[in-house]
């Protein structure tokens, strides 16, 4: 019996290990390869669609939860400059269009500065749907920025603080990325630096640590860098993380800086393709300060105004623990302030001169606030990083919505109010008057007093007179 098993035991090895595979039926090959070739086109479609849950609500939080905030901001950068990144495949709705400078905008969505820095992942951005693409701040001079960590979310309120302080690759850097994207076999003027229809490229200037503060030069060295190469120059004095940089918001600093750029871009050597100048300011100005300001853009060339900049406010309806963290604060928290700030500065100004609104914008009906206070394009930021590369089609779809429900559109919105809420053309003197006409009584009586004692004066002036004629 042990003989028998023994001899077994080898046989049964031998069996194990040593018989050949079965073949595999051609049949069942063709099957294996179909359903993954189709797997593998149907995650693609998923994949590269800006629409897809996947954008939302997978890679997002998946950021978020596995990453540092600033890691993950990078991580979306390198995905998007790959050319591998998702696209919007939907074209706007035609109540989105509106007219911008005399160029036609496929629709009022833009991406505020501060997503791409240094200008890696502009194609990758227009291709999920932006229409206005705005890379930087950029400095001349490369620099850190400020000590990490530098980014906080605060997911219980829709918010974000940063106090990044202007990380730079210089301009070299980034002018050689502008160039690089030129198309071959370019020969001419650049029409528009987006290369796209219906979009612009703006460039956000802003200023190195160790400028003096008073100094505007970093500016005009951007505007002579960038300006050949973007459709909008942004001169950015409103961000908190630089010290001194909000200074410049300030009416004697702000009348040079202003004169200063504005002369930098009519000595640049390219006329038909001179950029736009764009003011971004500061959600935390008074009331009296944003009317300084005011004067001040329309009594210069700059050609419009963004509004608004983080804010160095903390709302008291904050709840997450990251609230404490100093910095510029974004996001849902922002949009109050922003608000009350673009409604100050588009009734003191004349409608010729635009306002982009910028802060808190998530939703259409976020956006269609903007319009109805003023505001001829919006910006996003921080609902695009929460709500991922399908932020700006759910936007587009959602304020087409709404402007259907209204039978409106998105030009018609922002010319009625733009028309209602503007300051007229001359009206800063007739403000002016107005107020000096309403003034208290005590005014009125002094003058009423004045024109008494000249009316004296007169008088004895007369006698006197008399008196050495008769004489």
């Amino acid at each position: 019996m042990f003989r028998h098993q023994r001899a077994f035991r080898p046989a049964l090895g031998r069996g194990l290990f040593t018989r050949a595979p079965a073949p595999r039926s051609p049949i069942r090959s063709a099957l294996y390869g179909t359903v993954f070739v189709l797997s593998t086109g149907l995650f693609a479609i998923y994949y590269f669609d800006a629409r897809s849950a996947i954008h939302r609500y997978v890679i997002p939080p998946l950021l978020r939860h596995t990453l540092d905030a600033e890691t993950g901001h990078k991580v979306a950068v390198k995905v998007l400059k790959s050319g591998l990144g998702p696209r919007d495949p939907v074209q706007d709705d035609a109540r989105l269009k509106s007219e911008f400078w005399g160029q036609e905008m496929s629709n009022p969505v833009g991406l505020a500065a501060g997503f791409d820095k240094n200008g890696e992942a502009i194609d990758g951005l227009f291709n999920i749907g932006f229409s206005w693409v705005e890379i930087g701040s950029v400095t001349p001079k490369p620099q850190p920025g400020n000590p990490r960590p530098r980014v906080f979310h605060l997911p219980a309120d829709s918010g974000l603080i940063n106090r990044y302080g202007f990380p730079s690759d210089g301009h070299a850097a980034v002018l050689s990325r502008l160039r690089a994207r030129i198309p071959r076999f370019f020969d001419g003027e650049i029409e528009t630096a987006s290369f796209r229809p219906g979009a612009v490229l703006a460039v956000n200037l802003g200023k190195n640590k160790e400028s003096p503060a008073d100094s505007v030069d970093d500016f005009v060295a951007g505007v002579r860098a960038f300006g050949p190469y973007s459709d909008v120059l942004v001169v950015n004095v409103s961000s908190p993380n630089t010290p001194g940089l909000r200074g410049l918001q300030n009416r004697d600093l702000l009348e040079a800086l202003l004169a200063g750029v504005t002369q930098a871009r009519e000595e640049l050597s390219a006329p038909k393709h001179r950029p736009k100048l764009v003011l971004k300011i500061a959600p935390d100005l008074t009331e009296s300060q944003l009317v300084e300001i005011a004067e001040v853009v329309e009594n210069s060339a700059i050609d419009g105004v963004i509004v608004s900049n983080t804010t160095i406010q903390r709302p008291s309806s904050l709840v997450d623990p990251n609230q404490s963290e100093a910095g510029g604060l974004s996001g849902a928290p922002l949009k109050q302030h922003s608000l009350t700030a673009l409604r100050t500065l588009r009734k003191n100004l004349p409608a010729r001169i635009p306002l982009i609104g910028c802060g808190g914008i998530f939703t259409g009906a976020d956006a269609l606030e903007y319009a109805k206070a003023g505001a001829s394009l919006v910006q996003v930021y921080t609902g695009f990083g929460y709500d991922g590369a399908g932020a700006c089609r759910r936007i587009k779809d959602q304020l087409a919505d709404e402007l259907a429900k209204e039978g409106t559109t998105w030009a018609e919105v922002v010319n009625k109010a733009v028309a209602e809420l503007s300051l007229a053309e001359g009206g800063r003197l007739r403000k002016a008057e107005k107020e000096l006409t309403d003034a208290s009584p005590s005014i009125h009586r002094l003058i009423a007093e004045a024109d008494e004692l000249k009316r004296l004066l007169d008088q004895l002036g007369e006698k006197m007179e008399a008196s050495d004629t008769q004489d």
